[in-house]
């Protein structure tokens, strides 16, 4: 059966686009595999030369990426080196700072001179800092600002203006945090106070807003943003989680999942989002914490 827009049906009830490898009206393609996989695509990943975004580097790859690409400020570690060793010629790195718009949009230009493509960007790059709200510096602030939100930022409109440029159906994932949702609770004990880390929590819901609304702004593009709000990982960066004396006590009490997760446990929200399966699925966050936050 063809319906009157020229689209045929998918298998599963669904109409899918026919103009050969792109679609027009950002329907599906009746190709388009049921599968959540990342098949072919390239991927550019920022602060994936460790950490959570290391973690998701290998998730990409273990769901068939043909590429990644980490852009980073610093330089490759051990545990980056192995994993590229396991990819021969699959895992990349590009020093890039993510504060820098012009090195960010170098190095998506040369992703693409290099494959041809790109399709899809995960915004990860952070930082964070646990201290009291008083004893922050306004310089402090603006550095926390500048390379969480500013570089979020610019990941994001460099990866739109590459997509539209490619006529591309891209997506982008940003790393937000349950840190955005509230005041997190398991922060950093400094003597007898509990330091929740206000300016962290404030970029991290700053760029779960900002999903969202570039979300529907470029939604007529067919280019998806999406957030993932990561729990409690076990990274450098939860050191003041990791080393809380009263952790224990802390989770018995909010009923969560009493552990850290492991960065690869938030793979599989990213490699969705990436993936063909999530075309119709823009501007939400996906929590990934344990139940943490969920009451």
């Amino acid at each position: 059966m063809v319906h009157s827009n020229g689209d045929i049906p998918l298998t599963n009830g669904g109409v899918a686009a026919t103009n050969g490898t792109k679609s027009t009206n950002g329907m599906p393609l009746a190709s388009q595999s049921l599968n959540v996989t990342l098949k072919d695509k390239v991927i550019a990943i920022t602060g994936a030369n460790q950490g959570i975004g290391l973690a998701l580097a290998e998730a990409c790859l273990a769901n068939a990426a043909s590429r990644v690409y980490s852009l980073d400020i610093k330089d490759p570690g051990k545990e980056f080196l192995e994993l590229q060793s396991k990819h021969p010629g699959a895992l990349e790195h590009i020093k890039v700072d993510v504060t820098n718009q012009a090195e960010v949009e170098s190095s998506l230009d040369a992703i693409v001179e290099a494959t041809h493509r790109l399709d899809g960007l995960v915004a990860n790059a952070g930082i964070t800092a646990h201290k009291s709200a008083l004893d922050f510096s306004q310089a402090e602030v603006e550095r926390l600002w500048k390379i969480n939100v500013m570089g979020t930022w610019n990941c994001a409109t460099a990866a739109a203006r590459m997509f539209l440029k490619l006529n591309t159906k891209g997506s982008i994932v940003m790393t937000a945090s349950m840190a955005s949702y509230g005041a997190n609770k398991a922060s950093m004990l400094i003597g007898s106070q509990t330091v929740p880390s206000t300016p962290y929590s404030a970029t991290k819901a700053a760029i779960r807003s900002m999903a969202k609304t570039m979300a529907m702004e470029w939604a007529d593009h067919s280019i998806r943003v999406n957030s993932v709000s990561p729990g409690f990982i076990l990274t450098e960066l939860s050191y003041h989680v990791r080393d809380a004396p009263d952790w224990d006590t802390k989770m018995k009490y909010w009923r969560g999942m009493p552990r850290l997760a492991l960065p690869q446990e938030l793979g599989g929200a990213y490699v969705y989002l990436l993936s063909d399966s999530a075309s119709y699925t823009t501007g939400i966050d996906i929590p990934v914490a344990g139940s943490v936050g969920a009451w």
